[in-house]
């Protein structure tokens, strides 16, 4: 792997990777844990790997790429895929090239791939703790799809980390995503930029600092909001309905002695 692309061979695949592929003329990338033999757990909504469940999808699908994908007879077919699926190498990719999301990169190389979604601050766990989560969440599931808080990224990154973001309202954990809201939130801030000045550079060298200082605070790995659940105790939560995870509260002092 190399500063701009995570493009690997599958001979250097191991058990525990978090691999992704592009789709959609490389406007989303769709994630998941590889299991070794050939097998691959993701996470994915009714027939749209990386849908919105709007009108969206239109054309996110329109402008991907025609591949010539022949599903095989052992997967379940995309069209039934939904929520925590394990499929072939294969039929993950759906013709598209192997990827694989780096770990404990160093903040300069991180601001350097400037594209989100593709590697991270934060820290794996060991392949063993994230094959487990990943097979217990294939059996009970992760929740409801949503592009913005709870997506394919944020499903391999929780397998990975174990990290969870406490407040659910917020964004979730997916590069991605942070960096489809941070470009135009990048443009919206240097904006004020053409009252002081009409120099060009200067707002565009604005609009990329803000982009790449939101990219940064916004990565798991730097986030103040996440603490580690296990998968156990998220699948209750789940089941319950209640996701945010409750910080203990500080013991009460007793009162003073008159």
């Amino acid at each position: 792997m190399g500063l701009l692309s995570n493009r690997i061979v599958r001979s250097s695949l191991k058990p525990g990777d978090h691999i992704y592929s592009w789709r959609t003329a490389y406007i989303y990338a769709h994630h998941g844990i590889y299991l070794g033999d050939d097998k691959v757990i993701h996470f994915t909504r009714r027939g749209q790997e990386v849908g919105t469940g709007t009108v969206l999808d239109v054309l996110l699908v329109s402008s991907g790429p025609n591949r010539s994908y022949v599903p095989c007879p052992t997967c379940v077919p995309r069209d039934d895929a939904h929520g925590v699926v394990s499929s072939c190498l294969n039929c993950f990719l759906g013709g598209g090239i192997l990827y694989r999301f780096e770990y404990s990169v160093s903040p300069a190389l991180f601001l350097a791939k400037a594209r989100g979604g593709t590697c991270t601050l934060a820290v794996s766990d060991s392949d063993d703790d994230v094959i487990h989560r990943a097979k217990y969440l294939l059996n009970n599931g992760f929740g409801c799809y949503n592009v913005f808080k709870n997506n394919c990224e944020d499903f391999a990154i929780y397998c990975k980390t174990g990290l969870l973001v406490l407040d659910q309202s917020t964004m979730g954990q997916s590069g991605q995503a942070v960096s489809i809201i941070g470009g135009p939130l990048a443009a919206v801030m240097s904006t004020p930029l053409r009252l002081v000045t009409t120099n060009i550079y200067g707002m565009a060298a604005t609009a990329v600092g803000v982009y790449c200082v939101s990219r940064y605070a916004a990565d798991i790995g730097m986030r103040s909001d996440v603490v580690k659940v296990p998968v156990e105790d998220l699948t209750r939560r789940l089941a319950t309905g209640v996701l945010q995870v409750l910080e203990p509260s500080l013991p009460v002092a007793p009162p003073l002695a008159h």
